[in-house]
């Protein structure tokens, strides 16, 4: 099998651009004589001509009209390629500048981030926690965690979690004063603790049943913005709960809560990292990306919901 040399590829490339194996030479600082070798030797690996030549001018032929375009992709693959190895080695550094939810944000990322920077001590971690939605467009942010499909699809979104849905919940000491809801149409009788999104109480409960799509309004006597304060009040028995199962992880798994329903009967709710734009994906954004993913895939495998064992 032939084997064919970059190093000619990016001169027969030069060539083309150039019109002259004597400008190609000059451009790529050798002689002229090397330039014609060097394409003459992918010719013969080739076997074919990539230039017509006569005394005074040379121009591609077919064929060398019709291979231009894969060598390019070639040296422009040679040189992502080496610029994903120096990006590799140079150590990460200057502001990492975030946003995430309130919940997932402290007890969940907050000492994955603190794992991730202990790596990379370049960096120096901007958080910005809340539940209401950050603008990336307008906010000095280089990512945001959120969870739900993306509304604007001219952001990037790089998946963390994507088959996580939310868990309907409850502490053991409040299903033994109020009993356990059986049906969906039950919820109307509990305490249901609620939080604010976006300037809106989630209280419009939604759930991928067998038989359908259903939504059930929730009552109760509790509702705050801040989504951690709903689930410590679920954890001390305040009432019933609905949020991520991956932000109620660490309760299912200590017994704190315990689940109302079969997970695949509760609402998607995919986890992201969030660029404005993919020229905005620094390498520290994709090492994040991959470290993150890493740590919420072994999350949620340490407590898989029951109707998934076996």
């Amino acid at each position: 099998m032939k084997i064919i040399r970059l190093d000619d590829v990016q001169i027969f490339v030069r060539t083309a651009d150039a019109g002259s194996f004597s400008e190609a030479a000059r451009q790529l600082n050798i002689a002229p004589g090397v330039a014609s070798a060097s394409v003459q030797r992918l010719e013969r690996t080739l076997d074919t001509r990539l230039f017509t030549r006569s005394t005074r001018s040379m121009q591609l032929s077919e064929a060398g009209e019709r291979y231009l375009p894969h060598a390019r992709a070639m040296i422009d693959a040679r040189e992502q390629g080496e610029q994903a190895l120096a990006d590799g080695r140079s150590a990460l550094s200057g502001p990492l500048r975030l946003s995430m939810p309130s919940d997932c944000g402290r007890n969940v990322l907050l000492p994955w981030l603190d794992e991730f920077q202990h790596e990379h001590p370049g960096l120096s971690l901007h958080l910005r926690m809340s539940d209401r939605p950050a603008d990336l467009i307008r906010q000095p942010l280089d990512a945001v965690v959120r969870y739900g499909t993306l509304a604007d699809s001219s952001l990037l979104a790089l998946p963390l979690a994507s088959h996580n849905r939310r868990a309907l919940c409850a502490a053991p000491a409040y299903l033994e004063r109020h009993g356990t809801p059986i049906k969906l149409d039950d919820l109307r009788r509990h305490n249901c603790l609620r939080y604010v999104w976006s300037e809106q109480i989630y209280d419009r409960w939604r759930f991928t049943l067998p038989g359908g799509d259903r939504t059930v309004a929730v009552t109760g006597n509790r509702v705050s913005d801040d989504a951690d304060a709903v689930r410590r009040w679920s954890v001390a028995g305040e009432g019933v709960v609905y949020k991520s199962r991956l932000d109620l992880i660490d309760d299912l798994k200590a017994g704190r809560l315990v689940e109302l329903l079969p997970h695949t009967h509760c609402e998607p709710a995919p986890l992201h990292l969030i660029c404005a734009h993919r020229s905005r994906l620094t390498p520290a954004i994709s090492q994040l990306h991959a470290f993150l993913r890493e740590r919420c895939a072994a999350l949620l495998a340490s407590h898989p919901p029951q109707d998934e064992i076996g």
